[in-house]
């Protein structure tokens, strides 16, 4: 007797699910949110599994260079930002991070919208993340010791995520809607990854006190009162727009690198991203938007094939394919 899945529902994310609160239709309900939790949750059963690293994803890593510095020096996509070091410790960020992600899989279960672990789709998405996952150890130490988990939320939403702590999920509706392939796939999940790797949360944090900060000391140099506090707190708020279209791009670039040394086709970034595109119609002018444009984000793209096709041809390729949903049919 099958599990019951919905793949309508409604289920909140987290509000740690992504570093910027984005306008695109991948990061379109996301906002900023940084309520203490007391408690870790529980690791998943696939979490606490030894991590089974498939041939091909120990072929990659073994490829690189040994030593703690080897990605740093292999990709220098993979160095984070100093404002880090301004926010809490990557620790605490990680524990809220569990104890919202455990929240959103029990309120989803509790819907019968958690994929059961015999989904064809969830089967899909955590072969994908175990030839992921073995690489991002040598790009960010904290990586390794992290209880990875990858679920399915049967919801309509074109939305994916890691939060920090390894934290994966991807929404039925991006995976139905958009018809992704398994390079697209593979390519939202590198993208999503690398937010954590790069530990944009807690860079987010870091930048928006050092931002208030400053815009507090400048009003109360200027002597500008109230007045001053609400126009450069326009000002903080441009700021931090633009801070997040460039942790966009950054994770752009090391999504693309850990998809292609997994073995999946970087091409699909161009692909995934023209799809977004059509999806997305409305989208508010680049300037004043948390995300790159779709044409500015595909054209960066594709000014990067030259360095991710080579890793792509080296790479072993995987040795399972997969499908997405079954498209449902109209009536007639």
């Amino acid at each position: 007797m099958s599990t019951p899945f919905r793949t309508n529902a409604h289920v909140a994310q987290p509000p740690l699910a992504h570093a910027a609160g984005c306008g695109c239709p991948l990061h379109a309900r996301r906002r900023w949110g940084t309520a203490a939790l007391s408690t870790l949750a529980a690791g998943s059963a696939w979490a606490q599994q030894d991590m089974v690293i498939p041939e091909g994803s120990r072929a990659v890593a073994a490829a690189a260079p040994t030593g703690p510095t080897a990605a740093a020096q292999e990709w220098a996509e993979c160095k984070r930002s100093g404002f880090t070091k301004l926010s809490g410790s990557a620790e605490q960020i990680e524990q809220m991070a569990s104890q919202q992600y455990a929240q959103m899989l029990q309120k989803a279960s509790g819907s019968k919208a958690l994929g059961p672990i015999n989904h064809p789709q969830v089967q899909r998405l955590r072969y994908i993340a175990k030839r992921i996952v073995p690489l991002t150890f040598a790009c960010n130490p904290r990586a390794k010791s992290w209880q990875w988990d990858v679920n399915l939320i049967g919801s309509e939403q074109l939305n994916a995520f890691c939060m920090p702590g390894g934290k994966i999920a991807f929404y039925y509706g991006i995976l139905a809607k958009l018809q992704l392939s398994d390079d697209e796939v593979a390519m939202i999940m590198g993208h999503e990854v690398a937010h954590a790797l790069l530990e944009h949360a807690r860079e987010r944090m870091g930048k928006s006190n050092a931002t208030r900060v400053g815009v507090e000391l400048g009003a109360a140099i200027l002597g500008l009162g109230n007045l001053g506090r609400t126009v450069a707190g326009a000002g903080e708020q441009l700021v931090n727009l633009t801070f997040s279209r460039s942790d966009e791009s950054e994770a752009d670039a090391l999504g693309l690198v850990l998809a292609a040394n997994a073995g999946y086709n970087p091409q699909a970034g161009v692909t995934l991203w023209q799809k977004m595109g059509a999806a997305s119609k409305g989208a508010p002018p680049q300037w004043l938007s948390t995300h790159p444009s779709g044409k500015t984000r595909v054209k960066d793209m594709e000014a990067r094939m030259a360095r991710v096709q080579p890793m792509y041809e080296r790479a072993p390729k995987p040795d399972q394919q997969f499908g997405p949903p079954a498209l449902k049919s109209q009536p007639s």
